[in-house]
């Protein structure tokens, strides 16, 4: 498999990472721009390892994740999107009463943790398991394809920072809300699709 078809692989592998980047900082106003820039790097590194890990199992046990990945995506997804729209909803009715300005100055307080970030890596990248199974199949040396999907989710995932920055500040406290929603139809994506 040639560079062009790998990188077209990394387009297609980092779409749902870009989404989920471009929610986030929608729905993470107050995150700190350091802990923005590990979005991106979170999705690359975990786009990039599991076609390795896809490559390593083999067809031996990937009928088995692959079974499992839409209904952990889903999980993973739709636990965090619901998380952000009830806080975004909270936000929304608490907002301009004293406490709630005093605490989080007048948005939302939700956290962008660790814990998240890897959460929404692993979750986006299952899919990327499996095309290390059929990388497996095509012969394609597999660092060299894991650099480069890596590398693409990485570049794309920045531009979703752009991106994000620009519409989060139109939509305000409502984005937090757009967030999850979106976070939710990825994870139904995944199980359906």
């Amino acid at each position: 498999m040639g560079v062009i078809e790998l990188v077209m692989i990394g387009l297609a592998l980092s779409m749902d990472a870009f989404a989920v980047t471009v929610s986030d900082v929608f729905a993470y106003p107050r995150a700190s721009r350091k802990r923005l820039v590990l979005l991106p790097i979170a999705f690359g590194i975990f786009q990039g390892l599991m076609p390795v890990l896809g490559y390593g199992l083999g067809s031996l046990i990937a009928g088995f994740f692959e079974q499992f990945a839409g209904l952990v995506s889903l999980l993973v997804l739709g636990f965090i999107g619901g998380k952000m729209i009830w806080e975004g909803a909270q936000a929304l009715c608490t907002k301009g009463s004293p406490i709630e300005t005093t605490v989080s100055g007048g948005s939302t307080g939700a956290q962008l943790t660790a814990t998240i970030i890897v959460a929404q890596a692993v979750a986006t990248s299952l899919d990327a398991l499996f095309t290390g199974v059929s990388l497996l199949a095509e012969g394609t040396n597999i660092v060299i394809a894991a650099v480069i999907i890596a590398t693409v989710t990485l570049l794309s995932c920045l531009a979703a920072l752009l991106v994000g920055k620009r519409f989060g500040v139109l939509l305000g406290d409502k984005a937090q809300i757009i967030g999850g929603v979106v976070l939710l139809l990825i994870g139904l994506k995944a199980f359906f699709f």
